[in-house]
């Protein structure tokens, strides 16, 4: 018996190819990509019973997405709520769905976030490229055709292993999307105090504004005006998360697909929890900059983590 797949009938905006990401390697310039809301994406591989790492698909606004099932097959489906239909009936995010032979599986348009997270069994087949089947655009690194673009029609989706009976989500564990109103925790980073007090009043006491200028690389951030006494230092490694300040005053978030080192002053870092929320903003969403210590960032990253760690 041929091994199942789906291929894909009609592209959406975006789906990418995404593990954990690309590590060690940032000193070739070479940035680190992975699921941008690494939360979901670590859920969708659980439910699957998956090595949490195992390469998924990134689905960015749905778009009208069509995948054909060829074999029967049980997939994961989590994060936003991209009205996904089978066969025209709608489906519920963070649950596991089996397709048979000829249905069809199609992302519209997002209801609540903005990336879903679709996973295969045993995980996606693609070429490792430096430690990862990340597609990375800009980089021209991983996924399918190892040129880290996104899916095109005509191709074919295979994976790594066998289906197994799927999980269901922890009882009480409710994966909610984002929305207006959230609170991005953020620890300081060590220019914070080059700037103006009003300026730190304005960034912790006024809301933002996601601007639709946000993709993998970066989400800009719009109000009040931010200044201080640096207009650029020697230019540094930047973490995921970094919160830079250019001269027009609107932070920018870096994200997954950021460039490794920058110059402009930075508030701190989003911490990884904050930086999946982020993940799932569509424009115009209102945000909060909330500080904190590292070592409360550091106990919301383990705290997150053991809902995983029997595995």
């Amino acid at each position: 018996m041929s091994q199942a797949s789906l291929v894909v009938n009609q592209v959406g905006p975006l789906a990418l190819i995404q593990d954990a990401g690309r590590f060690g390697v940032g000193h070739l310039g070479i940035t680190q990509g992975g699921a941008a809301d690494w939360i979901a994406f670590y859920w969708a591989n659980w439910l699957l019973g998956n090595p949490l790492n195992s390469a998924a698909l990134e689905i960015v606004m749905g778009g009208g997405l069509t995948l054909e099932a060829e074999g029967e097959v049980t997939l994961a489906l989590t994060g936003a709520d991209l009205a996904a239909t089978l066969d025209g009936e709608p489906l519920a995010p963070n649950a596991s769905v089996t397709l048979r032979s000829g249905q069809q599986l199609v992302f519209q348009q997002p209801r609540q976030g903005l990336r879903a997270y679709l996973a295969f069994p045993g995980g996606l087949e693609a070429p490792e490229v430096l430690g990862s089947r990340s597609c990375t655009v800009r980089e021209q690194l991983g996924g399918l055709q190892e040129n880290g673009q996104p899916l095109k029609a005509g191709e074919r989706l295979t994976w790594r292993g066998n289906t197994h009976q799927p999980r269901t989500l922890p009882e009480g564990l409710a994966l909610r999307m984002p929305t207006s109103g959230c609170r991005l925790p953020m620890v300081l980073g060590s220019q914070v105090a080059s700037f103006s007090g009003n300026s730190l009043y304005q960034a912790f006491n006024t809301p933002w504004q996601v601007d639709n200028r946000a993709d993998r690389m970066g989400v800009r951030l719009t109000g009040p005006v931010l200044g201080g006494t640096l207009k650029g230092i020697v230019s540094e490694g930047i973490p995921l998360g970094a919160v830079q300040v250019p001269p027009d005053g609107q932070p920018i978030v870096l994200m997954n697909d950021r460039q490794t080192i920058g110059g402009y002053p930075r508030l701190g870092a989003l911490t990884p929890s904050a930086c999946a929320t982020l993940a799932q903003c569509l424009p115009g969403t209102q945000v909060w900059l909330t500080p904190v210590s590292a070592s409360q960032a550091q106990a919301d990253y383990r705290r997150q983590f053991a809902h995983w760690a029997s595995d």
